[in-house]
C-alpha cells in the first residue's frame, strides 16, 4: 500500500503537513512532514490548523465512542474559521466481494461481504510482493441525516461536498462562519 498517499501529494504541492498514526513502522515511509507517533482518538498538540484531514473513512467506524473520539479530535485541533475535511463511505456504496482493485503496488479485494441496513462487514485481502494479508472490519454508512448528526455531536458542521460521489465532505466548527 502507498504509505503518505495523500500526505505526500499535499506535501508535493508545497503544503506543511503533521502526520499522525499510532504505527512507528508507518510512520518511517512518511517523508517531508513533522511526524507524529499517537492515536488519532487521544491526539492533542496543543494548537490548530487551518485544515485537519481525518481520511481512510475512519468516521465509519462501527464503534459510537471511537468515532466521536476521532471527530472530537479534529475539532479540537481545526482553527476557528478552518476546515475538516472528512473522507467517508459514500451513502450508496455497497461493495461486492472479489471486485479487485489496485492502489499502487498492491491489489485489493474484499471477502466475505456482508450488508445490512446501515453497515457492511467485510475483510479486505491486499496481496503485493508475493504476500498476501488480510483485515476484517464493520462499518457505518451514514446518510446525509446520520453524517449531520456526527458532525452536530462533536461541534462541527457540514458545508459542503467535496466530489462527486459524496466520500470527501468538508466540517466547520459551528461557532465559525
Amino acid at each position: 500500500m502507498r504509505v503518505g498517499r495523500i500526505a505526500h501529494e499535499l506535501i508535493r504541492l508545497g503544503h506543511p503537513v503533521v502526520a499522525v498514526d499510532e504505527s512507528a513502522e508507518m510512520l518511517r515511509h512518511v517523508r517531508g512532514a513533522e511526524v507524529v507517533q499517537a492515536r488519532i482518538e487521544e491526539l492533542d498538540l496543543g494548537r490548530r490548523f487551518a485544515c485537519v484531514l481525518l481520511a481512510s473513512h475512519l468516521v465509519n467506524t462501527s464503534d459510537t465512542v471511537q468515532r466521536r473520539a476521532f471527530l472530537d479530535a479534529w475539532a479540537r485541533h481545526v482553527a476557528e474559521n478552518g476546515v475538516v475535511l472528512i473522507e467517508r463511505h459514500e451513502p450508496s456504496w455497497a461493495p461486492e466481494e472479489g471486485i479487485r482493485g489496485r492502489m499502487g503496488e498492491v491489489t485489493i479485494a474484499l471477502q466475505d461481504v456482508r450488508i445490512a441496513p446501515g453497515c457492511v462487514s467485510a475483510t479486505v485481502c491486499y496481496e503485493a510482493d508475493g504476500r498476501t494479508w488480510r483485515h476484517g472490519f464493520d462499518a457505518l454508512v451514514f446518510d446525509d441525516h446520520g453524517r449531520d448528526q456526527e458532525l452536530q455531536a462533536a461541534g462541527l458542521r457540514m458545508t459542503r461536498v467535496l466530489d462527486e460521489r459524496g466520500a470527501w465532505v468538508e466540517a466547520r466548527l459551528y461557532s465559525s462562519a
